[in-house]
């Protein structure tokens, strides 16, 4: 049993360090591209904007950063899959 819990977090933990590395070819990408079209930006945009949406929506509904020009939504996406992928190495 303990090897299949052992089994299951190392497949998350990989996961997350998949998805933090796409978040952050993205920004990189985006800061380098004229009008984001290209399909390898595409790709990442449609792997990391599932799980970076229903943040985007509590953010418009409470109002929150509407006038700030930084993505806080993307950076708070970011940080809270860095805490839960140092929380899954500490078990």
């Amino acid at each position: 049993m303990q090897t299949v819990v052992l089994i299951f977090a190392y497949t998350v933990d990989a996961v997350l360090m998949a998805f933090q590395l796409a978040m952050l070819l993205r920004v990189i990408l985006s800061l380098f591209a004229d009008d984001g079209s290209g399909k390898f930006y595409e790709f990442l945009c449609a792997f990391t904007e599932p799980i970076i949406m229903p943040l985007r929506l509590l953010f418009d509904r409470m109002g929150w950063f509407q006038n700030s020009p930084l993505d806080v939504p993307f950076f708070m996406t970011y940080l809270l899959v860095a805490i839960i992928s140092t929380l899954l190495t500490l078990f």
